[in-house]
């Protein structure tokens, strides 16, 4: 959304929530002649909704990276769909106008730990090691304010995170002018330390299941922990579940040197989704993580 309003500025109304609420289209109201903006929420879970506001006569600019089904064929959808397990929706974006934005492309790249993407998409920008790094540990922090159960188990809404970027230009005047970025910094840093001291529950050569506590700063790390446990070991498999009063929320990373299952495996169970590099299921009932871990086993064991 922000290099969107950098290249065509507009006021307009934000609908936005963590990670995993991905129905967003639910929630809004629109009427004839009403212009939507949709990223990085599957088509395919606001299918309904979509229909529904394109019917009342709204257009509709749609973005994403996930797993669309039927694209539905409407003069008023402009639909930029790309499922590519080295694009994301920054990426797509970035297509869309141009590269005029190109470098906080690139810090979302890496944020949805797309490392190899967001390299390559760099080396038109002349930076150097220190400020790739530097945009690498930035798009990790935006991500890691994404995850949580609510709103209140984030550092910041997501919308107060938003109108933080906005006015920058240059991802790198955000890093050294803005506060908020030392302090997604610092408890980033924090949550990571206790979910590294935490053992695997299942482990094996192509893959690994952790299981972390019910706690915030579960529910905020455990995203990031599975992209981090990716790039420590590129050949396996990874699953972070996080414990919740009826079972387990799961994020799960594909290894990287293939980017494929996860996605598959997450669609085995209800309201699991993502693409085929990272998926999730929002709700894994306690009683089904033995038939989970076998999943996972088979999904990536080359069985």
């Amino acid at each position: 959304m922000h290099q969107l309003r950098l290249d065509s500025p507009r006021v307009s109304e934000l609908v936005t929530g963590v990670k995993r609420d991905i129905c967003l289209l639910d929630r809004v109201d629109a009427e004839e002649h009403d212009e939507l903006t949709v990223l990085d929420i599957s088509m395919k879970s606001n299918a309904d909704a979509l229909a529904r506001v394109l019917a009342r006569g709204a257009r509709v600019q749609y973005f994403d990276h996930h797993g669309a089904a039927d694209i539905p064929k409407h003069p008023a959808l402009e639909a930029h769909i790309d499922t590519d397990a080295e694009v994301c929706t920054s990426l797509i974006v970035d297509r869309y106008i141009g590269s005029r934005y190109r470098m906080w492309a690139v810090v979302a790249a890496f944020g949805d730990n797309l490392v190899n993407a967001a390299v390559g998409a760099a080396q038109s920008l002349g930076l150097d090691h220190s400020e790739l790094a530097r945009l690498h540990e930035l798009g990790e922090c935006l991500n890691y304010n994404a995850y949580g159960e609510s709103v209140e188990d984030l550092h910041y809404h997501p919308s107060d995170l938003y109108e933080a970027i906005a006015p920058y230009k240059d991802p790198r005047h955000f890093i050294y002018d803005e506060p908020v970025f030392n302090v997604l910094r610092t408890a980033y840093a924090e949550d990571l330390y206790r979910a590294n001291e935490i053992a695997p529950l299942y482990e094996q050569d192509f893959g690994a299941v952790y299981v972390l506590p019910d706690a915030a700063w579960s529910r905020r790390i455990n995203g990031v922990f599975g992209n981090r446990l990716a790039q420590r070991n590129s050949r396996r498999a990874h699953a972070v579940l996080v414990e919740k009063a009826d079972g387990y929320t799961v994020s799960v990373r594909a290894p990287m040197n293939s980017l494929k299952g996860a996605l598959a495996l997450c669609e085995q169970f209800d309201t699991g989704g993502g693409r085929a590099a990272a998926a999730g299921i929002n709700r894994l009932p306690r009683s089904d993580l033995e038939l989970f871990l076998a999943a996972f086993g088979h999904s990536f064991s080359g069985r």
